[in-house]
């Protein structure tokens, strides 16, 4: 199976940038500066419409813990339904309880809103004490794809994390391995063994997706010059 480059995008402007330069899909999401939040509805639409590649959408109702309230979550079920009729092609969301587990309740009625859509469960799944358990659970409910760094902030510090996390997931669901990810290191994270998916924001001394960032990590991935559409 081809290996797949994922790009957190926040604008149009840089959806069309990761679409131009080589992203295989993109995240799309608001407000970086505090993990991300679900965007704005005209944004989905806008990049929905100007891009050829698929599209996921982040639903968080707000920055902070991952324990949502119950008004916070009608709001993201809400959230789901709408992006989901503008014609997203996957969904990037999940909850926590307070102690830190998958809340299973919260995450199975997202799912069951976003079917027929694949569904990413986001980086929360890195603060769950027990990835293994998660893991398993995440895999009964149903979810396809899991965003992790193996609890870092750079997951190429410790490429082994990721490692265990592909080897105990057995692509069900799919790991995609998140946190720094950058052509400057991703070179040891190409070396785990199974590793497809790759998730990265593109952005160097500027916020925002860089142009060149997205080609040199595409080109990477793919092991071509995927850079020009």
């Amino acid at each position: 199976m081809s290996r797949k480059l994922e790009v957190c995008c926040t604008s149009f402007k840089d959806a069309r940038v990761a679409y131009e330069c080589g992203a295989d899909r993109i995240e799309l999401c608001e407000n970086l500066s505090v993990g991300g939040v679900t965007p704005d509805t005209d944004l989905v639409r806008s990049v929905i419409l100007n891009v050829e590649i698929p599209v996921f959408v982040l639903i968080r109702a707000r920055g902070g813990d991952f324990n949502f309230n119950d008004h916070e979550v009608e709001e993201m079920i809400s959230s789901i339904k709408e992006v989901k009729d503008l014609g997203v092609h996957g969904i990037v969301s999940g909850a926590l309880k307070e102690c830190g587990e998958i809340n299973i309740e919260v995450t199975k009625h997202m799912l069951e809103m976003a079917r027929p859509l694949p569904f990413t469960f986001h980086r929360a799944f890195d603060e769950c004490a027990d990835h293994s358990i998660a893991i398993s659970q995440l895999r009964e409910i149903g979810v396809n794809r899991i965003l992790s760094s193996g609890g870092l902030v750079t997951a190429s510090e410790n490429p082994e994390r990721i490692s265990k996390l592909v080897r105990d997931s057995m692509n069900n669901p799919r790991i995609i391995c998140c946190g720094g990810v950058r052509s400057s290191n991703i070179s040891k994270l190409l070396e785990i063994e199974d590793t497809i998916e790759f998730h990265s924001a593109a952005s160097l001394s500027d916020p925002g997706v860089d142009a060149g960032e997205v080609k040199e990590l595409s080109k990477l991935i793919h092991g071509d010059l995927r850079s020009d559409r």
